[in-house]
């Protein structure tokens, strides 16, 4: 039996294979991805799925899924949120006539960042019409909430959506 060698550093005993390149390397020349790295997208792109990725693989399939999701994230982050029961008017360009919907989250706050994910994927600035909600489950003794939502994806007019922040700030 043949012994594997790195393909990276060329030591032998190599126990990893690449995921996308199938070559095989040492467990210190490896990468690998956690799901939780991209837990926000709605559809895991069948690349980040690999467990182990060698350096050159991981470097040039990997680190600009990466980038996008991070700055995905950055922008859903920096989103306008318009709840369901808000009464002001909004300054809308363009509307999405298909909601965006998310199951079983922890708490509110991701909820509302998950739905803003969801619209930043689809190139909106905003989320409107939101509507976030609790449901308390009971497990034994234990008891806890479990957070759904749904929301419009939207562009908005962002300079006169700020301008009327300042404008309520100053009258307050």
């Amino acid at each position: 039996m043949e012994s594997q060698t790195c393909l990276s550093c060329r030591k032998p005993k190599a126990t990893q294979t690449c995921g996308v390149c199938e070559e095989s390397f040492c467990k210190k020349c490896s990468e690998s991805v956690s799901a939780e790295e991209f837990r926000f997208l709605s559809e895991v792109p069948d690349i980040l799925t690999r467990k182990v990725y060698c350096h050159p693989c991981h470097d040039s399939e990997v680190l600009p899924e990466k980038e996008r999701y991070e700055e995905i994230l950055e922008r859903a982050k920096n989103i306008f949120v318009f709840f369901k029961t808000q009464r002001k008017q909004i300054p809308l360009i363009r509307k999405s006539k298909v909601p965006v919907v998310v199951e079983t989250c922890d708490d509110r706050d991701e909820t509302i960042l998950r739905l803003g994910f969801l619209a930043a994927e689809q190139n909106h600035n905003a989320i409107i019409e939101v509507d976030v909600n609790a449901k308390k489950v009971r497990n034994e003794g234990y008891q806890t909430s479990v957070w759904s939502g749904t929301a419009f994806p939207a562009d908005v007019d962002g300079s006169k959506v700020e301008q009327e922040d300042q404008l309520e700030r100053i009258h307050r």
